[in-house]
């Protein structure tokens, strides 16, 4: 019972990494509001090796777009569907490269004029959590705000379990 014309519409985008890497995003915008300097949640997928953000319904994303931000969904280095090299481009660059990408979407957002540079938010789940505490301790100055629910937070502890050993 979800009336289509009411969604706010998301399209696929591409970006530049800062060494040359192109980077696809889900970028979904507020209905009714003029794409420029609005305030930005960024939010990176879990995972992080497999999953990917692509075009569907997402209530989360529509939640957040229904009261005015724009939605960036990255699919760092890392992410799934894009061939083994892309994935390993990702393994043992939690906190660096991986985290390099969001901060370069940001900055591409903010280059566009789509975001509000003092009204960036970044959050996830899972290793997206995760790297919105990394977003938060490495480049505060980006983020007025982070949310991280259900994120890896103790990377020693999830590479001793076995989980997610590449990207520790």
């Amino acid at each position: 019972k979800i009336d289509p014309e009411q969604m706010a519409p998301m399209r696929a985008v591409r970006f530049r990494a800062r060494d040359g890497l192109e980077l696809e995003a889900m970028l979904t915008i507020p209905v009714g509001r003029e794409p420029k300097g609005l305030p930005l949640v960024i939010n990176p997928h879990g995972g992080p090796f497999g999953p990917r953000d692509e075009w569907r319904f997402s209530s989360e994303v529509q939640f957040l777009a229904n009261r005015g931000f724009v939605v960036l969904q990255p699919n760092y280095r890392g992410s799934g569907g894009y061939g083994m090299a892309f994935e390993r481009a990702g393994y043992r660059q939690w906190g660096r490269a991986m985290q390099d990408d969001l901060t370069d979407a940001v900055k591409w957002a903010v280059a566009e004029g789509l975001a509000d540079p003092t009204r960036v938010v970044i959050m996830g789940a899972s290793y997206g959590g995760y790297a919105a505490m990394a977003g938060l301790a490495f480049t505060p100055e980006l983020y007025c705000a982070g949310v991280n629910y259900v994120g890896v937070t103790d990377l020693t502890t999830i590479t001793r379990q076995g989980r997610g050993s590449e990207g520790g």
